[in-house]
């Protein structure tokens, strides 16, 4: 097989990939639900609230695959979010039991084709990467046998009174200005500040936490963080992706924090199915900036006390990345 053709069939199944993942999160976006939220707490879910990990790792998952394997939980019933690949399980001296069928989870990487090499080579030009993903297959820790026996436990969420005071706590140490005032949340690029109206606006008060964590993620977007486009107008795709990476930052954040996910901007729904139509990689991009931005700000999280469980680790430039009443 010539190169040409092989790079041909490995770029059809990259963009099949794509595909497959868009077109997952596009059902679940048309049938009502959102994949970042899920119903932690009933009996659809009997998994505790919290990020998906690697069992044999420790390591949290991320990006897009925190939302496949989430799914995957919430649609098996799986009473764990801890994950081992086929070769993990036999590491740890346990197997996966008979007849179980894993979750397909991906790894993102950069790769330059022999005939990029060449081309820059020739022009004196550096090779252009090109992104790609990998399949790989895991399996949920109730699907396995012989493990040790505290390798499907999860971490007990934070005591009742500790989550308002941590995610408080977080706010200052960021350093952004942070303003309480209004009738709207919202993050202003150019003077880079949020502003949310004060937590007797909010009908529960938790949703003031929820609200401060998705305009949080906004903020660090700024050129002196993490450095995304935050210059879309209100009404275009790209204010549209950005508002994706706020509302999966705010979920993730959540999660960590112990606080139960739900979706702050639904009034997004037309312009985001349309950002994933028209491409099949902006719901990969979007969860992968998504979590850089929630690692960002968490990594502000201060120290716990004794008995607490730990956190698991786009018109004018000044126009508003939100524009609503809270």
């Amino acid at each position: 097989m010539s190169r040409h053709h092989r790079n041909a069939r490995a770029g059809a199944a990259r963009a099949s990939l794509y595909d497959d993942i868009t077109n997952k999160i596009i059902a679940e976006l048309e049938g009502g639900r959102f994949p970042w939220v899920q119903p932690w707490g009933t009996a659809a879910a009997k998994a505790p609230l919290a990020m998906p990990k690697n069992a044999a790792t420790d390591r949290h998952y991320s990006g897009i695959n925190v939302l496949l394997l989430w799914g995957a939980v919430v649609e098996h019933g799986f009473p764990s979010q801890s994950w081992l690949t086929f070769r993990q399980a036999l590491s740890l001296g346990g197997n996966v039991m008979k007849g179980e069928h894993g979750t397909t989870i991906v790894y993102a990487d950069r790769f330059v084709p022999d005939d990029e090499k060449q081309r820059a080579a020739e022009a004196g030009e550096e090779a252009a990467a090109i992104p790609f993903l990998k399949r790989y297959t895991v399996f949920n820790a109730a699907q396995c046998k012989g493990l040790p026996d505290d390798m499907a436990i999860a971490a007990p969420p934070p005591p009742p009174g500790q989550i308002e005071p941590q995610v408080e706590a977080l706010i200052k140490a960021t350093g952004i200005t942070f303003r309480i005032g209004g009738d709207r949340a919202f993050y202003v690029p150019a003077e880079d500040y949020v502003r949310v109206p004060p937590p007797a606006a909010y009908f529960e008060p938790i949703n003031w936490h929820r609200t401060a964590l998705h305009e949080l993620g906004h903020a660090t977007g700024h050129a002196s963080r993490l450095g995304r486009d935050l210059g879309g107008s209100f009404g275009t795709r790209k204010y549209a992706f950005e508002e994706l990476v706020a509302e999966m930052n705010a979920a993730f954040c959540c999660a960590s924090l112990g606080i139960v996910p739900t979706v702050r901007h639904a009034d997004y729904l037309a312009s985001w199915l349309e950002v994933l139509r028209d491409d099949n990689r902006a719901i990969v991009r979007a969860a992968s900036q998504a979590s850089k931005a929630a690692d960002w700000l968490l990594a502000f999280l201060p120290p716990q006390p004794a008995g607490v469980a730990a956190a698991d680790p786009d018109d004018s430039d000044a126009a508003p990345i939100e524009r609503r009443a809270a």
